[in-house]
């Protein structure tokens, strides 16, 4: 049964994340440069929380190196699958980098069962991951933009998901914060330094020659607002569910996506296409999350009296 915090954690990382695509892909549509991007969702999301942290809205923690260290590879992970997955959509369609996260699962159980101590998926949920990966590869036979360069940096991205995915849980359920804002802060105050020198070293003359227009801060300022709220229900949702299970919430939610990428996209799938997308997401959404491994039991020493063998003896009758 789905508690009350936990249901409002996933419903809105659902809806976050459902939008969070659509808007960084027109945002790196109208500003072809994605690292400067990332660059302002992280330092938006790191100075609000902060802010609101002053002034008594929310509660964030206080600067700490030990939290500091803690967190600097889970913005590091976090970075470079955010970065991937910019540069997928920047020269892949949508559906292209959903169906490949919808096989995500497949690997990620069994990193679960092999590090962060899950169960392997039962008959059900197995088949269901299996169906994940046959649609994903049904799709890439559809894909009417197929684009190899576009194929290359979503390889990159898969495998560093994959990472993100395993490390970010372990980091959650290991590094005590006084608040879910705390992880959020952390992680976007290292992003921000990171993205910082990335925007520096990849992008300074597209910053130079980019046109400001109405339409560009828009989508730069709500891609802004949608990272604070993905960045608090994304850690909310990782701390109360496995690896396994946050990938494929995550997938199912794209049923959204697809839905708004459709009405306002022209580089969506084939009606096959979203047919076997169509299928990867009904094999997540019938899923069930593996329980954690129980601890094998101690071995029980029975209490029995030890036996002298010089005295176990049966005197003969005389």
């Amino acid at each position: 049964m789905v508690c009350g915090t936990n249901l409002f954690a996933i419903a809105g990382y659902a809806v976050c994340s459902s939008l969070m695509l659509v808007v960084n892909k027109l945002t790196v549509h109208f500003l072809p440069a994605p690292s400067f991007v990332l660059l302002t969702q992280f330092f938006a999301s790191c100075f609000v929380v902060k802010l609101f942290g002053l002034l008594g809205v929310i509660t964030v923690d206080a600067l700490e190196w030990r939290k500091l260290r803690a967190f600097f590879f889970v913005s590091l992970a976090f970075l470079a699958c955010v970065f991937a997955n910019m540069k997928t959509l920047q020269f892949a369609n949508v559906e292209t980098f959903i169906v490949f996260r919808a096989a995500t699962p497949l690997v990620i159980s069994i990193a679960d069962y092999c590090f962060l101590g899950r169960e392997l998926p039962g008959l059900r949920s197995a088949a269901c991951l299996i169906l994940l990966a046959c649609g994903a590869a049904a799709y890439t036979m559809t894909d009417s933009h197929f684009v190899v360069h576009g194929y290359v940096w979503v390889g990159v991205w898969f495998v560093i998901f994959c990472f993100d995915q395993l490390y970010i849980k372990h980091a959650v359920d290991t590094t005590k914060v006084d608040s879910n804002w705390g992880r959020v802060f952390y992680t976007n105050l290292w992003a921000s330094l990171l993205a910082g020198a990335m925007v520096l070293a990849t992008e300074p003359q597209v910053l130079h020659t980019m046109q400001w227009t109405p339409r560009s801060m828009a989508a730069l300022g709500l891609s802004a607002v949608l990272g604070v709220g993905i960045s608090y229900f994304a850690f909310l949702c990782r701390a109360a569910v496995s690896a396994t299970c946050f990938t494929v919430i995550g997938n199912v939610c794209k049923v959204l996506t697809v839905l708004i990428n459709v009405l306002i996209w022209d580089k969506h799938a084939s009606p096959l296409g979203l047919g076997c997308l169509s299928l990867c997401l009904l094999g997540a959404a019938f899923y069930t999350q593996a329980p954690k491994r129980e601890a094998a039991p101690a071995v029980t020493v029975a209490a029995y009296a030890p036996v002298n063998l010089s005295e176990d003896k049966v005197s003969a009758p005389a």
